[in-house]
């Protein structure tokens, strides 16, 4: 019997147990989760800035959060979300899927809740793992096989450097410890980013701030038409005591700068002699966005985004899990990092930076589709990519309206679009 240590009961650490409960004739193993629920970011919670034992927070939601991709590419894929009327659900509902899906598959028994993995090291071929009972502050030392790590990464807030950002007087906060609009009552507001939450909360808090000016650097112009107290900028090009100077030159005197610009992979757990590196985001020596080529017993699922994410993780830990068996030989270790090279070469030649590195959208069929080949594994059904994709620019094109479309799902190439509002 091999034993597996899961980091976080998210979705991606729910689809490793599920994946690893089906062959436990092959594996032992314990997920490990510092707070007291299933679910990870999905968890709404008022609190910010730190929880009852001094860690920061993990959620990123707010509380009107709906999704901004509709259920019918959200669910795993032998576990669909159940028929409803509506595509866009609300937070609440996808927690409550999660926690269905972790009773329906016995995981809860393996779980143990307010535990903190504090550090991870390589040991003769196996893993040291240190983890904290916080309820009872008793730290224990476990070995295991392999380390399949799923702690997520919309919980680390990335903040640019802006100059001049130490003298601005007014308020700076994080989309991280965002929570309701009624802090930004009456306010003139900077957002900075027009990613998804950029986006959506530039439109949610128009609704109570006295004017919000968008701050981005996309190059297309956005289609959807806001209120008429929302302005787009450019980038900032530095901040001053009352307020900002846009790169166009323009300037505006602001009371909060609204930082909606993302985050970061963050693994304080794992020991200097894990030999990861995360460089502007991009996490290495990884094949396959998944692997680690030099501990090839260590694994991150989840880390790509904008993908079918709950399909994406039971898709990663399946091929892992087909290498950790042995079913499947992965390449050496050369061959592997050549094929990482390779892959963020021809990422570069697109335009892609290194904060895009693990970044899917357009590329995510063929990414499903390499998993599934190279590990002879059955794959993703084309539908999701389409969906995802038409979905993503529904967003674009129409952010007001677009959560009331409706979808419905034909087979594993079609879908049809029963609602498509204006």
């Amino acid at each position: 019997m091999k034993r597996v240590a899961v980091v976080g009961a998210g979705a991606a650490g729910l689809a490793a147990a599920k994946n690893l409960r089906e062959e436990s004739d092959k594996f032992q193993f314990t997920v490990f989760e510092q707070t007291g629920n299933v679910g990870g970011t999905w968890v709404y919670t008022e609190r910010v800035g730190k929880d009852e034992f001094g860690l920061p927070i993990h959620s990123s939601m707010y509380k009107s959060l709906r999704t901004n991709l509709p259920k019918e590419v959200m669910g795993f894929p032998d576990y669909p979300i159940p028929a409803q009327e509506k595509s866009y659900l609300v937070s609440a509902e996808i927690l409550k899927f999660l926690e269905n899906y972790a009773k329906d598959f016995k995981l809860y028994d393996h779980i143990k809740f307010f535990h903190l993995v504090t550090s991870i090291t390589p040991i003769n071929g196996r893993w040291s793992v240190k983890v904290k009972d916080l309820k009872n502050n008793k730290e224990k030392e476990l070995e295991f096989d392999a380390v399949m790590v799923c702690n997520g990464h919309y919980s680390t807030p990335y903040i640019p450097r802006i100059v001049g950002a130490e003298e601005f007087k007014g308020n700076q906060i994080h989309s991280h410890d965002y929570r309701i609009p009624e802090i930004f009552r009456q306010q003139r507001v900077v957002v900075i980013g027009a990613g998804p939450s950029g986006m959506d909360l530039a439109l949610e808090i128009s609704r109570e701030a006295k004017t919000v000016i968008l701050s981005h650097h996309l190059k297309d112009p956005i289609a959807t038409k806001f209120p008429d107290n929302v302005l787009q900028k450019p980038d900032i090009e530095f901040m001053h005591e009352k307020g900002i100077t846009f790169k166009d030159g323009s300037t505006a005197e602001v009371d909060t700068i609204f930082y909606c610009t993302g985050y970061r992979y963050n693994f304080p757990f794992l020991s200097e002699a894990c030999r990861v590196r995360v460089e502007d985001n991009h996490v290495k020596p990884l094949y396959k966005h998944l692997i680690h080529t030099e501990f090839p017993t260590l694994c991150f699922i989840g880390l790509p985004f904008y993908v079918c994410a709950f399909s994406l993780f039971d898709l990663q830990c399946r091929f892992f899990l087909r290498v950790f068996e042995g079913t499947m030989t992965l390449p050496s270790m050369e061959q592997m990092n050549a094929d990482a090279e390779r892959e963020q070469l021809k990422r570069r030649e697109m335009g892609f930076g290194n904060r895009q590195a693990h970044m899917m959208g357009p590329l995510q069929g063929d990414y499903y589709d390499d998993l599934a080949r190279t590990s002879g594994i059955e794959g993703l059904p084309p539908v999701l990519t389409k969906l995802h994709n038409l979905s993503s620019q529904r967003f674009l094109d129409d952010l007001i309206n677009y959560r009331n479309d409706i979808f419905k799902v034909i087979d594993s190439e079609n879908y049809v679009h029963v609602k498509l509002s204006h």
